[in-house]
């Protein structure tokens, strides 16, 4: 089952805004390379906000076809829209994904009844394995441990990302479901106290930059190689601080352009990286091993 570092892959665009295939191809190779246990495509990282609804299930297909099995495939098709969840979903769940990340639905401020009965129905329609994502930071709704215990009961949703940073709420849900449940990290800061609590895994934004480190700090804290795990931890806090100096994915698209994996190309609302925050995020990949070209 799924386990490890998946990446939240950033989606690459070309200077006509439109999704940049060849780049996609590399960055696929670069984590496939690195070692990277999977990726979750068209996920908030990936712009998916931005993406057209054609725009967004060929991202889907297009990249589980090039990685042809050589990593797990997670599918971002959540909305704030039940129907229009099912309805991306089922259009791409054959195409070879091995599942779907489903956030929890935003700005409508639904009630955990009205979380429940989204995720479920969600559920009873599609034929593939749901990770839910909770991030209330971005959406406000929160899927509360005892709204949680409901969902896990159903077959079709096996994981959770977290991304509220709290090991005290991990320990909570983890009361209240099955052993075979699984609990992904949505927080890079905590990953090693998050998997070190029972956790399997995280999805990562740093993981797009560092794929290999990242990789290796889910394994080390899996194993419990406690040393190994801390030492890891601390050369990447530096690169998560700076990744989150301005709404993601804005700065890991300026790291990545910087390492010559991708260009500039960033969809409005979302604006370039901040020229003011350029020699921080030089800095933190230097201290994470990552080499770059020189920064305009």
């Amino acid at each position: 089952m799924w386990k490890g570092s998946f990446v939240a892959l950033a989606t690459p665009f070309d200077s006509n805004n439109q999704i940049d295939y060849p780049a996609v191809h590399r960055l696929i190779d670069f984590h496939v390379e690195q070692g990277s246990d999977g990726i979750v495509v068209a996920g908030t990282t990936g712009e998916s906000a931005t993406l057209t609804k054609s725009e967004h299930a060929q991202l889907i297909a297009r990249t589980t076809e090039y990685i042809d099995g050589r990593m797990t495939v997670i599918a971002g098709t959540g909305s704030n829209s039940t129907q229009q969840t099912i309805d991306l979903s089922l259009e791409v769940q054959d195409c070879g994904i091995d599942g779907f990340l489903l956030v929890a639905p935003y700005y409508n401020k639904p009630v955990q009844e009205g979380i429940y009965q989204h995720f479920q129905s969600i559920a009873d329609a599609v034929g593939k394995n749901i990770m839910l994502y909770n991030v209330p930071g971005r959406t406000v709704t929160d899927i509360l441990p005892e709204t949680l215990a409901r969902l896990a009961k159903h077959e079709n949703i096996v994981a959770i990302k977290d991304a509220t940073g709290d090991i005290e709420r991990l320990k909570a849900e983890q009361e209240l479901v099955d052993d075979d449940f699984l609990f992904f990290s949505g927080d890079d800061f905590t990953v090693l106290d998050f998997i070190s609590n029972g956790g399997h895994g995280v999805v990562t934004v740093s993981g797009n930059v560092v794929p290999h480190s990242m990789a290796e700090l889910c394994r080390a804290a899996s194993d419990g190689d406690v040393g190994r795990a801390k030492a890891l931890d601390d050369s990447l806090q530096a690169l998560n601080t700076a990744l989150f100096a301005e709404s993601n994915p804005i700065p890991v698209k300026w790291a990545l352009q910087q390492m010559g994996l991708v260009g500039a190309g960033i969809r409005l609302p979302l604006t370039y990286y901040s020229e003011q925050f350029h020699a921080q995020m030089l800095s933190a990949l230097e201290i994470a091993g990552i080499s770059t070209k020189d920064a305009a």
